[in-house]
């Protein structure tokens, strides 16, 4: 257990989290990922999940941190609460699976009604690419292509004017344990 407790410690300050409070969202379409990274953050390991129905969250308070991630799930259903939980919310980690071009046009019309809602119009978005270990990945030029993320807040976290949102995009894959930390490190910087 001690092992695990270490791995998770430095895993958050490898990540920038540690000391700070914050509830992040995970969102985006069913089998996108979600679920397994939460679990991967939480215990290290990575194991096959059914598709989530109802939303669950993982907490932690070490020391000086707070962190609560919460999947709400991604399916059809499960998508109409995400607005009830916009307004308690620090960030939001909207993945998108890019080895599945037919749910692509999807996502992004979920995407795009989380950059319009006015709860949300600060939060910062980190959007991760998931599954680019795939045959028929998107690469991240063609990913931002479909999904219109032509400007963003740039790799490198930097202060912004107050009207800019930070979002940024990186790809990842969770199952490899790749791409994703970078991600996380450029979030803290806004939460």
């Amino acid at each position: 257990m001690k092992g695990l407790w270490n791995w998770f410690t430095d895993t958050l300050r490898y990540y920038g989290l540690w000391g700070k409070n914050a509830t992040i969202l995970f969102l985006g379409l069913d089998n996108a990922g979600k679920t397994t990274l939460m679990h991967m953050m939480h215990n290290g390991r990575l194991v096959q999940h059914t598709p989530t129905r109802n939303p669950t969250s993982e907490s932690m308070t070490m020391d000086r941190l707070t962190f609560r991630a919460v999947d709400l799930g991604g399916h059809k259903e499960a998508r109409r609460l995400w607005k009830d939980y916009f307004i308690a919310v620090d960030a939001i980690v909207y993945i998108v699976d890019v080895a599945d071009p037919g749910r692509l046009e999807e996502s992004k019309a979920e995407f795009q009604t989380l950059l319009v809602d006015e709860n949300l119009s600060s939060t910062p978005i980190l959007v991760l690419g998931n599954k680019v270990d795939m045959d028929g990945a998107l690469s991240e030029p063609l990913f931002r292509d479909a999904f219109g993320l032509y400007e963003t807040s740039g790799k490198e976290a930097s202060s912004l004017p107050p009207h800019i949102r930070p979002m940024e995009v990186f790809m990842c894959s969770i199952v490899e344990r790749a791409g994703f930390g970078d991600g996380f490190k450029w979030l803290s910087h806004y939460v």
